[in-house]
């Protein structure tokens, strides 16, 4: 989930974006922790967050005081990060993202998209099933971008979620740079519980560093425009080392006792050359050579172990989430994606019987 916000849409014009009704003050203005009903620029952390603010980049700060005064704490966003669905074993992880909606609607998104797609393989070396698998695993295509005031998101991890308050803070400092830069309300764009936006869900620092605008409208919108979207996700993969024409990951079939030292148990590009793998008793299950470099993936599969070799694009694919299982689901996605629509292709290509082309 790397980040994206919305840049020209004026304010009030994302989904769900008409401001909160403000409840009344609560007594306790200048505390600093959230307190049920309090805005948040009533706490004095805060307060020193927009001092810093306006000193390092020159907000109004009277302005920003009025935007976190229109703000509040989301405590459930709290208790959402102590869930992630990567805590759950690879069978039913996979089972969120391998069904017949998410790949049906792959096929449509591909589709409707099909020039834009072409053009971003063409301008970043990523095939279309992988950026529309990406798209399909973090939004569902656009229909779920999330419910939560980007702004209330970050705030509230930012200063009430201390394991990760510095990286939720920049993010916070990010997401006000962007909305200023683009002239969005910052209380207007809607997100992740992490505060992840658009169709890719960019996380700000990312939209700021990778969002594109494919379509040369003057705007990079990863919310209401597919194409945008589309340039941006495939700009991130190539930034961080795609590599055009290369695998991503094949299944193995293991053998012997030695495999399981070389078993990858952290995020790290790849250490093995697949004729080393094979060595130890490892057979792709795949046309790969091998002098490829690989790493060896263990996963937690219905009936026991399954056993996958990951390539350096598999790798590229973690750094947009940092999951192993992450990378997988959108591998999988992504072929049944490009089956199912190449085969609807061939349907609309090859005449019924009895009905003359042309």
């Amino acid at each position: 989930m790397p980040a994206q916000r919305p840049a020209h849409a004026p304010s009030g014009s994302f989904p769900d974006a008409a401001p909160a009704p403000a409840p009344p003050p609560d007594p306790a203005a200048d505390s600093t922790g959230a307190i049920p009903g309090q805005p948040l620029g009533g706490r004095s952390d805060v307060r020193a967050f927009i001092r810093q603010m306006a000193a390092q980049h020159g907000f109004n700060a009277g302005r920003l005081q009025a935007t976190f005064d229109r703000a509040y704490a989301q405590p459930s966003i709290i208790a959402a990060m102590s869930r992630p669905a990567e805590a759950k074993p690879w069978h039913s992880y996979r089972s969120i993202f391998l069904n017949a909606k998410r790949i049906e609607g792959g096929a449509a998104f591909w589709r409707a998209n099909a020039a834009a797609l072409a053009r971003a393989e063409q301008v970043y070396g990523v095939p279309p099933e992988y950026v529309v698998a990406i798209i399909g695993v973090e939004t569902q295509y656009g229909g779920n971008m999330g419910k939560y005031r980007v702004l209330e998101a970050l705030a509230t991890l930012a200063f009430d979620y201390p394991r990760r308050a510095d990286y939720f803070r920049k993010e916070l400092e990010s997401f006000l740079l962007l909305a200023r830069a683009e002239g969005v309300d910052p209380l207007a764009p809607r997100g992740s519980y992490a505060g992840a936006m658009g169709y890719g869900q960019f996380m700000p620092s990312s939209f700021r560093s990778y969002a594109v605008d494919f379509d040369g409208d003057g705007h990079r919108d990863l919310w209401r425009n597919p194409r945008d979207a589309i340039g941006s996700v495939a700009h991130y993969f190539k930034k961080h080392g795609w590599q055009a024409g290369e695998p991503v990951a094949v299944p193995a079939v293991i053998g012997g006792g030695n495999y399981q030292a070389l078993v990858s148990r952290r995020l790290s590009l790849p250490q093995h050359s697949v004729g080393g793998l094979r060595g130890q008793g490892v057979s792709p299950q795949g046309p790969v050579s091998d002098g490829q470099a690989a790493m060896l993936l263990e996963l937690q599969g219905r009936d026991g172990p399954e056993y996958w070799l990951g390539f350096h694009n598999f790798y590229v694919i973690t750094r947009y989430n940092h999951s192993q299982l992450y990378a997988l689901a959108v591998y999988q996605l992504s072929q049944e994606i490009r089956g199912r629509y190449l085969q609807n292709q061939a349907r609309v290509l090859v005449p019924e019987p009895g009905v003359r082309a042309g």
